[in-house]
Parts: C-alpha cells; sequence; structure tokens
C-alpha cells in the first residue's frame, strides 16, 4: 500500500501499482517551463483581479522563480509520490513559501493547466521543427543552385525504371518543395493551436472573475479558447502535430531511400560524407549508410505515434479523461526524431559528393529520350499513340542490337515510317535523342528545362527568405528541459 493521490477523498490508501501507472512525472517534467509560466501568468492574474493579495502574489511568484533556478540547474528533486508536473511544482512552492501556495490553484483545474502546458509546449515544438526543416531547406537549395549552374543532367525514374533525364537540381527542388509544404503544415498547426485553455478550470469554467484574455496574451496566445469543454477535452492539436511530424518524417524517409539507392555501387551517383556512415564489422570495403536507414526506421515510430493516439482519443467522451495523458510522450518522441533527422539530413547533404559523370551515363541508358522521339513524329503531324507504337518498335529494335536509339543508323530510323523519310524531320529526330536536347525541351512550368529550373529556384529562395522574415520564434528552452536529454 502506498499513499493517497493528489485529490482523491477515500477510505483506503492507493495501491504502489496505481501510483505507478497514474505517475507521469517521469516523462512531463518536460512541461516544467511551460508549467511555470502558465503559473506566473495565473498568479498575475488573480492579484489583478483581486481575487488574491499583493503578499500573497509576491511569494508565490517569488517561489516560482525559485524553481525554475532550480529546474535549470539541475537540482530540482522530482518525485513520484507527487504524480505529475503539476504537483511537484506546486508542493516545492509549499514547501518554499508554506500556505500561501494553496492560493495559486484557484480558479483553475489540472484540467485546463495540463491542457495550456502542453499546448505552449507543442506550440514552441512547431516553430523549433520549423526552423530545421527551413535550414534543411537551404541546404537543399544551395546545392540546387551549383547542379544548376553545371547543368548536371541525371536520369529520372517511374516504377525505379529508367524514365526521361532531368536535371539534378529538379530532383534537388522537387524534396525542396515537399519540405516547404512539411514546413507549413508545422506552421498551420502552430497558428491554429494557438488558443489557451486556461481558466476553463475542470471543465465549466469558473465562478471566480477571472480575465482569460489577460492570461492568454501573457503566455503568447492569440485569444482564449469559447468552450470551456472543449478547451480541456480536445486534442486535436496534438494529433495535427503529429500528423505533421509524420508526414515529414515520411519526405526525409523517401529522401533517404533515394539517397541510400543512388550512393550504391549500383548507382554510383553520389558519396556521402564518412562522418554519416559507418564501416562493416567484417568488410573492410563497406560504407554503410547508417544515417539515411535510421531515419527511414524511425519513420515507422513516428508514424506509429500518430496511430497511437488517434487511437487513444477517439473513445474518450468529454471532457477529461486520464487516458489523455498518454498524449505526451509521442509528442516529446515526434519531436526529438524529428528535431535530429532534419538537422543530421542538413549537415549530410551540405557535404555529399556528387557525381555528374555517373549520373550522365545512366540518363543516356535506359532509352530515357524515347518519349521524345515520339514527340518529333507527333510535331511532325503522326497522332501521338502512333507515334509511341512507332519508337516502341524501334527501342525493341535496338534492344536486340545491343544498341541505344541513338545507336541506330539513318537507314533504320527512316525505314520506321515515311515521316522519317523527311531530312528535316530526320534531323530533329537526331537532335530528340540527345539527353541534353530532351532536357532543354522540357518548358513546360515546373518542367527541367534549364530557363525553368532557374526559374523555380529563384522563386523558392524568395519564398524562404519571405518565410523566414516572417518566421515566429522557436523558444528552445521551452522544448528542451529534460535532465540527462540535451538536443544538439
Amino acid at each position: 500500500m502506498s499513499g493517497k493521490l493528489w485529490g482523491g477523498r477515500f477510505n483506503e490508501e492507493t495501491d504502489g501499482l496505481l501510483e505507478a501507472l497514474n505517475a507521469s512525472i517521469g516523462f512531463d517534467r518536460r512541461l516544467a517551463l511551460a508549467d511555470l509560466n502558465g503559473s506566473v501568468a495565473h498568479a498575475t492574474m488573480l492579484r489583478e483581479r483581486g481575487v488574491i493579495n499583493d503578499a500573497d502574489a509576491d511569494a508565490i511568484l517569488g517561489g516560482l522563480e525559485t524553481i525554475r533556478a532550480e529546474m535549470l540547474a539541475g537540482t530540482f528533486a522530482y518525485r513520484i509520490s507527487r504524480e505529475d508536473i503539476h504537483m511537484n511544482v506546486e508542493a516545492r512552492l509549499a514547501e518554499l513559501i508554506g500556505p500561501a501556495a494553496g492560493r495559486l490553484h484557484t480558479a483553475r483545474s489540472r484540467n485546463d493547466q495540463v491542457a495550456t502546458d502542453l499546448r505552449y509546449f507543442t506550440r514552441a515544438a512547431c516553430s523549433l521543427l520549423a526552423a530545421d526543416l527551413r535550414a534543411l531547406r537551404r541546404v537543399l537549395l544551395e546545392a540546387a543552385g551549383g547542379a544548376l549552374n553545371e547543368r548536371v543532367i541525371m536520369p529520372g525514374y517511374t516504377h525505379l525504371q529508367v524514365a526521361q533525364p532531368i536535371l539534378l537540381a529538379h530532383w534537388l527542388l522537387a524534396y525542396e518543395r515537399m519540405i516547404a509544404r512539411d514546413t507549413a503544415r508545422l506552421n498551420d498547426c502552430r497558428e491554429r493551436l494557438n488558443e489557451s485553455p486556461l481558466g476553463a478550470a475542470a471543465l465549466a469554467g469558473t465562478s471566480w472573475p477571472i480575465d482569460r484574455a489577460a492570461t492568454a496574451a501573457a503566455l503568447g496566445f492569440r485569444a482564449p479558447m469559447a468552450n470551456s469543454l472543449d478547451a480541456v477535452a480536445s486534442r486535436d492539436f496534438a494529433l495535427e502535430f503529429l500528423a505533421a511530424g509524420a508526414i515529414a518524417m515520411t519526405t526525409l524517409s523517401r529522401l533517404a531511400e533515394e539517397l541510400i539507392l543512388y550512393s550504391s555501387a549500383e548507382f554510383g551517383f553520389l558519396t556521402l560524407p564518412d562522418a554519416f556512415t559507418t564501416g562493416s564489422s567484417i568488410m573492410p570495403q563497406k560504407k554503410n549508410p547508417d544515417a539515411c536507414e535510421l531515419v527511414r526506421g524511425k519513420t515507422g515510430r513516428v508514424i506509429g505515434n500518430l496511430a497511437g493516439l488517434l487511437a487513444t482519443v477517439k473513445g474518450t467522451p468529454l471532457a477529461y479523461n486520464k487516458d489523455l495523458q498518454e498524449d505526451k510522450e509521442p509528442i516529446f518522441d515526434t519531436l526529438d526524431t524529428l528535431h535530429l533527422a532534419a538537422r543530421t539530413f542538413a549537415a549530410m547533404l551540405a557535404r555529399a559528393a556528387w557525381r555528374p559523370e555517373e549520373m550522365r551515363r545512366a540518363a543516356e541508358r535506359g532509352y530515357s529520350t524515347a518519349t521524345d522521339l515520339a514527340d518529333t513524329l507527333a510535331r511532325a503531324g503522326l497522332p501521338f499513340r502512333q507515334a509511341h507504337e512507332v519508337v516502341g518498335t524501334l527501342v525493341g529494335q535496338a534492344s536486340r542490337l545491343g544498341l541505344g536509339l541513338d545507336g541506330l543508323d539513318d537507314a533504320t530510323l527512316r525505314a520506321a515510317h515515311p515521316l522519317l523519310q523527311d531530312p528535316a524531320t530526320l534531323a530533329a529526330a537526331r537532335a530528340a535523342l540527345s539527353v541534353s536536347g530532351s532536357v532543354q525541351a522540357r518548358t513546360s512550368f515546373g518542367g527541367t528545362a534549364p530557363e525553368r529550373v532557374t526559374e523555380a529556384l529563384a522563386a523558392a529562395r524568395a519564398e524562404l527568405e519571405a518565410a523566414e522574415a516572417a518566421a515566429a520564434p522557436a523558444d528552445a528552452s521551452v522544448v528542451t528541459l529534460l535532465p540527462g536529454v540535451v538536443l544538439p
């Protein structure tokens, strides 16, 4: 048998097993600074509204600052018997200032307190991760600029089969665009969650003359939440954060998969920096892309964080239920995993060495310009479906001879269709079979032609600069306070 849980009024003492099951201080201590800031805002408002007197308010605020100093110094004693971060703070405040500490909880409940803390923390997490992704975008844009200057050509794939030649810069910008949307999802999440539950109390509001707008403003929230039931019961903001994190990790996982493939001997498109690879315990020649594989592997866990909380929330009636205690660890884990993954990829890609000659040779294989030859015939008047069939026949002939399409002689091309007997059309067909010519011809908006990629790169750079200027500051101290854990 153990002690009584906080707030309970029972004849029996709480069983030690329930005490262990119920305690969340092992992980929700990470909300410590959020909890302190919320308590400072609440105490300040209570004084301004005349709910507590100046002497008690001064004692409470002074005690909270002492606790903050202890936490930052790593000397604060977190106790499982005090269940969670809220009661650990309140109990320590009572040790410091005596009975006045009990006035801090006037007009609030742990229900609105924890909802406020978690929104406050998640808001900072959104800002931090958005900053990480913007840094990764900068690396991709820098690499794209260098590749564009050198007109580096690589094969584009569908079904992992050589499809059409593209610029390496075009490939890099594709991932930059994906990560830009990942960043926007985090920003959207931050905007939607930026309302304060504080003052909703247990579920129905309070009879005390509080000022919810004042506490919301003090904590940087846009406004107080409009419905007290919704304020304490809803965790859609947590789900949205986890969804945004899972999608961003999935983007990085797709990038990781391509980097793993492209750095293999079979492709040979790039060399990953030694600092982000490992050797084999038995094969001295190995250079394993462990950073990429770990990001790919950890993506499954981040997806699981979202699936787990969805399953938890789906059956919880209004308002608060203890099930919602399970909302914190998925948020912490997704934050830490994506933060580390994004920073790792930014550092690794900044030092990756691309191999243009290997990429161009690969682009010249697999009949990657076949569509260009079909387009040439279509421009000469042949319906595209028929042109497709003619070129398919030529690909078959070239394959049997072990040649590329550009290796077929003029007689073979002229025999494929009467249109190719025209010297101008035959010359156009020859030009179309060049990978450089194929790339240069893709001039539609969003295409891989150098002028289109130049425009896309300039637009992406301008967009990133604007995003940097408008970005909400990332308060890293709020999201990294956890003894023994230091995020890089």
